[in-house]
């Protein structure tokens, strides 16, 4: 294979497939996709699909908005069924400290048109009848918010990319990228070279070593994160939303006639395993007796394990290389990749093109860590 491209993308989950067809629809010919395994297998097939607005930064916030506005017209759009339930995520308070930071976010959210709103304890309990009220203060809650299937959201945009001339390989792996000076020439891949002149690395918990191939640091860390799935749940209501004890990270949604759940595990530590292992039972089983006891009567009946791809400050990095021309990047989202993925495949479509995008994605430039100016997300699951 000896290939030409305007573009070669690397990384073949929601962000890689999502800027893939921006760059397409904008009439970009040439655009090449490489995924050295298949569409979606990294971490975007192993996420929990929700989907959300509800942040404490306002650049998230305005990403994850867009986004929803997306994913409600993505069958109409894209042609495909991504199964999006706007059930609302429904993040429960318990100290004085959560309440006060939520209040702000509500205010800050509302002000950029989100409908988020705070409720009391027992609003909470009606909305999500599984969870135990003691200790709880309060609650914050979006309508707008949900979850969606993020296999078919890849299916969906790579499938509309191809239709309008993207080029995917699958089972390729990036093993250079070639330089003349501080311009790239050329992507070398387990199949071939691809002659181009930009790259955009799109390759989530992996992104460091493609940005070193580069030159480029893009400092993220692979962290292991495990889900479970219930058996069926007599009565389960239909309109379940996303709960998430924030306290504990423990959150919940339904998951067809069952629950899918999860949370945090404070012991684990970066590294690209994804096996999964029991260890975390003892802590989860602890958070579902203290928050929603009616858990522990259900049985597992599977699971599975993927990777965060955490920078430093939790928040993602967009943008362009300042030492390499023509390299861009969208990583290190820290678990809110997949829920970003329209607005930030708009955003790099804009880049590459050299419009204004919508939003003003300077200060997740990856720069600013060695400018020492963080951009911190206080909303983390």
């Amino acid at each position: 294979m000896n290939l030409r491209a305007r573009a070669v993308i690397v990384g073949g989950g929601v962000m890689g497939t999502s800027i893939a067809y921006h760059l397409a629809r904008a009439g970009v010919r040439d655009v090449v996709l490489v995924e050295r395994d298949e569409l979606g297998a990294g971490s975007t097939s192993r996420a929990a699909g929700g989907v959300r607005a509800q942040f404490s930064d306002e650049l998230n916030i305005q990403l994850g908005a867009r986004s929803l506005e997306a994913f409600g017209r993505f069958e109409e759009e894209i042609g495909q069924d991504i199964g999006l339930h706007r059930v609302g995520y429904l993040f429960l308070l318990s100290t004085p400290e959560q309440v006060a930071s939520f209040e702000a976010g509500v205010r800050l959210q509302n002000s950029l048109g989100v409908p988020s709103r705070m409720l009391t304890p027992a609003e909470a309990l009606r909305l999500s009848p599984l969870i135990r009220t003691d200790g709880l203060l309060a609650a914050a809650y979006s309508p707008d918010d949900g979850h969606c299937t993020p296999e078919a959201v890849v299916q969906g945009y790579a499938t509309a990319a191809r239709a309008r001339g993207a080029r995917i390989l699958r089972h390729t792996e990036v093993t250079g990228i070639e330089r003349d000076g501080t311009t790239v020439t050329a992507v070398t891949t387990t199949r071939g070279r691809i002659t181009t002149g930009t790259v955009i690395c799109a390759a989530g918990a992996w992104s460091r070593a493609v940005g070193a191939l580069a030159g480029v640091d893009l400092p993220v860390r692979p962290l292991r994160r495990q889900i479970a799935v219930t058996e069926p749940v007599h009565g389960l209501p239909p309109a379940l939303p996303m709960t998430i004890d924030f306290t504990t990270s423990l959150y919940f949604h339904a998951e067809g006639p069952g629950l899918l759940l999860g949370m945090s595990d404070p012991d684990e530590r970066p590294g690209f395993a994804t096996d999964t292992h029991d260890r975390w039972i003892p802590r989860l089983c602890e958070a579902m007796r203290r928050r929603a006891p009616a858990l522990l009567e259900l049985r597992r009946t599977g699971g599975w394990a993927g990777l965060y791809e955490n920078t430093p400050d939790h928040n993602a990095l967009i943008g362009e290389a300042s030492s390499v021309s023509r390299f861009l990047y969208a990583t290190g989202f820290s678990g809110h990749g997949y829920l970003q993925g329209p607005a930030v495949g708009e955003i790099v479509r804009d880049l590459y093109l050299g419009r204004v995008p919508f939003l003003d994605v300077s200060p997740l430039s990856a720069g600013r860590f060695t400018a020492d100016a963080p951009r911190p997300e206080a909303n983390l699951v």
